[in-house]
C-alpha cells in the first residue's frame, strides 16, 4: 500500500491514512525516504509558520496580496517546487509521447490551504509541471477533515 503525505504545521487530518509532516524539511525527508513511486497522494498547506500566517492575516485576507519577502519559513509552495525538482533529478529521459502514454511516477498533489493565493500558486506550479509532462492537470484545492493543534 502506498503512502499519503499531509503537510501542515497546525492541522491534523481526522483520517489516519496520512503521514503527517509539519515543515518543509520534514516533507523533503519523508519524500526522499519513501520515494515518489511509493506515494499515492500529497496534500499541501501553504502557510507553515508564524511569518506566513502573519502575511496571510496582514495582506492576503484584507488586500488579496501575497508578498513572499515577508515570509521567513519555507511554504507549501516551496515544497511543490522541490517536489518537481526532485522528479527531474531522477533523470526520466523517456520522450514526451512515451510519458504521455505510459504516465509518470508522480503522486497526486492537492492543496488544502486556506490561503487562496498560496493555493493558486501551488496548483498553478504543479499543473504546469503536469502539462509539461503530457499529464492531466489534476492538482486542485480540497477540504480534508481535520483537527487543529494549538
Amino acid at each position: 500500500m502506498k503512502a499519503n503525505i499531509y503537510l501542515d504545521d497546525v492541522r491534523t487530518p481526522v483520517e489516519d491514512a496520512w503521514t503527517i509532516v509539519r515543515t518543509y524539511e520534514e516533507f523533503v525527508e519523508a519524500v526522499q525516504k519513501l520515494g515518489l513511486e511509493n506515494i499515492d497522494n500529497i496534500s499541501l498547506d501553504h502557510d507553515l509558520g508564524e511569518s506566513a500566517m502573519s502575511e496571510y492575516h496582514t495582506n492576503v485576507s484584507p488586500n488579496y496580496k501575497l508578498d513572499y519577502a515577508n515570509i521567513k519559513e519555507k511554504t507549501g509552495y516551496d515544497c511543490a517546487k522541490w517536489l518537481v525538482d526532485f522528479y527531474y533529478s531522477k533523470q526520466d529521459n523517456r520522450d514526451r509521447a512515451t510519458k504521455k502514454n505510459e504516465g509518470i511516477d508522480f503522486p497526486q498533489v492537492y492543496t488544502h490551504s486556506a490561503n487562496p493565493i498560496g493555493s493558486a500558486n501551488i496548483m498553478g506550479y504543479i499543473n504546469n509541471f503536469l502539462m509539461n509532462e503530457g499529464q492531466p492537470q489534476l492538482c486542485v484545492r480540497v477540504k480534508i477533515d481535520h483537527t487543529v493543534n494549538h
